[in-house]
């Protein structure tokens, strides 16, 4: 990325709509405009409507421009917005004619990268409108806007800011060892350092619900042969998504589904039904479904109400957790009571739809429990995690070896200030920003 050019895109999506928005930015994006509509004075602040022109006179289209000066525009220079018709043929051309004035077409992410190297946005807040554009969920949508917003970056630079304030004081000792500074001075920095640990220890026992929220609750459906989980996703999804049959064994691997769950977003997956098999492709999906119970946040076990024990044998319970459900499928089947059922099982018919809704009000509740976000910022990122992680041991050290140099303990102080910088693109972030930033649609 060359941020002396100046570059172009399209912002809105590919192909054909009712309008298109190319942006360009750079130091040329006031003249280009300018000789796109030679007719038309520049007007910072205020929409235009203009005619764009090729360099013989001939129009391209008419529609709407946006002049954005530096420093007050998204990337920080100056920037211009052409809104025309979607056709595509009115894209290309103008698309072409930018490049004929000598524009260089935009790198994914480049716009924001440009917003970041000239101070309008951090590295969290670059990621949060990354995951806003990617959000597809209400949750999604509000923990990607509070971080766009910059309270995770501000969160993390006062942290920093606390950091830096007692590596003065441990500074000073060093610096200044022969003149008549107090004895005590860099003991007075363990109260602010002891906060600051405290509270970066409280956002990572977060149960990792920013990352949760990002990914998707991971649900796992679970159970004997032929209880119905197949129909149970089918039904979920409103889709024929999974093989149903009676012959048992008929799923073999997992199969996955997206789902919203009142906002949240869910990775739900079907699993092989569980029980001791010498069929070694059967064997393989039960090894495959013990192993996603293991990962998964929340299980969801279904058993046949018609049948009596329904969850006992093949250790169907034994990834059972506070807060998973029990589910009895087949209500529909059930001529008298077969027998005890585990408290706070959920009695449904995937057949006839009874107690569907239920069973769904019920997943909500859980998975709202797990990731629903919160106005105070989350770490959404593992980078996040784990460079916080990295601050809590240097800091861990610094306060438990108190009795070491202080040159030793300013090096605790200095790595755990670095490390705080590199979540918000302060320090040695270099190797990071060409990732970050890939990850953006062009024209963004």
């Amino acid at each position: 990325m060359i941020n002396g050019d100046t570059i172009f895109a399209l912002s809105t999506a590919a192909g054909k709509a009712g309008v298109a928005v190319v942006r360009t930015s750079g130091p040329r994006a006031l003249d280009i405009a300018q000789d796109l509509s030679p007719n038309v004075p520049l007007e910072v602040g205020n929409i235009q409507y203009c005619g764009f022109q090729t360099p013989d006179g001939s129009i391209i289209d008419r529609g709407l421009r946006l002049i954005f000066h530096k420093p007050r525009s998204f990337t920080g220079e100056d920037c211009v917005e052409y809104h025309i018709h979607g056709g595509r043929a009115v894209i290309d051309k103008l698309l072409s004619v930018l490049a004929g004035h000598g524009l260089r077409p935009a790198e994914a992410g480049e716009f924001t990268r440009r917003a970041f190297d000239n101070d309008k946005l951090d590295l969290t807040a670059a990621e949060g409108l990354a995951d806003l554009i990617d959000a597809e969920t209400e949750a999604q949508r509000r923990q990607a806007f509070v971080q766009m917003e910059g309270h995770l970056g501000k969160l993390v630079e006062s942290w920093r800011a606390s950091l830096i304030g007692a590596m003065a004081l441990m500074e000073a000792e060093i610096d200044f060892a022969d003149e008549d500074l107090p004895d005590d001075l860099s003991q007075q920095i363990y109260p602010a350092i002891t906060q600051v640990l405290q509270e970066i220890q409280n956002h990572l026992n977060d149960r990792q619900v920013g990352e949760r929220l990002r990914d998707g609750v991971r649900i796992a459906i679970l159970g004997a042969p032929n209880v119905g989980k197949s129909s149970l996703i089918n039904a979920l999804s409103q889709r024929d998504l999974a093989i149903v049959s009676d012959i048992s064994g008929t799923t073999r691997d997992i199969l996955e589904v997206h789902l919203d769950l009142n906002g949240v977003p869910v990775l739900m997956a079907d699993t092989a039904g569980l029980r001791e098999s010498d069929d070694a492709i059967e064997a393989e999906g039960v090894r495959r479904a013990q192993n996603r119970a293991q990962e998964s946040d929340l299980r969801c076990f279904v058993g046949d109400k018609s049948k009596p024990q329904t969850f006992e044998g093949e250790g169907i319970l034994d990834h059972f957790q506070e807060g998973d459900l029990l589910v009895l499928n087949k209500s529909d089947l059930l001529v008298s009571e077969s027998g005890p059922t585990p408290s706070g099982t959920i009695s449904i018919s995937v057949k006839t739809g009874d107690g569907l809704d239920y069973l769904i009000e019920c997943l909500s509740d859980r998975v709202k429990d797990i990731a629903w976000p919160s106005e105070a910022p989350r770490i959404t990122r593992q980078r996040h995690r784990l460079s916080l992680q990295e601050v809590v041991h240097q800091l861990n050290d610094l306060l438990t070896h108190q009795d070491r140099e202080v040159a030793l303990r300013a090096e605790s102080l200095r790595l755990a200030v670095r490390s705080l910088g590199r979540i918000t693109g302060r320090v040695d972030v270099e190797d990071m920003l060409d990732i970050v930033f890939s990850d953006f649609c062009i024209g963004k």
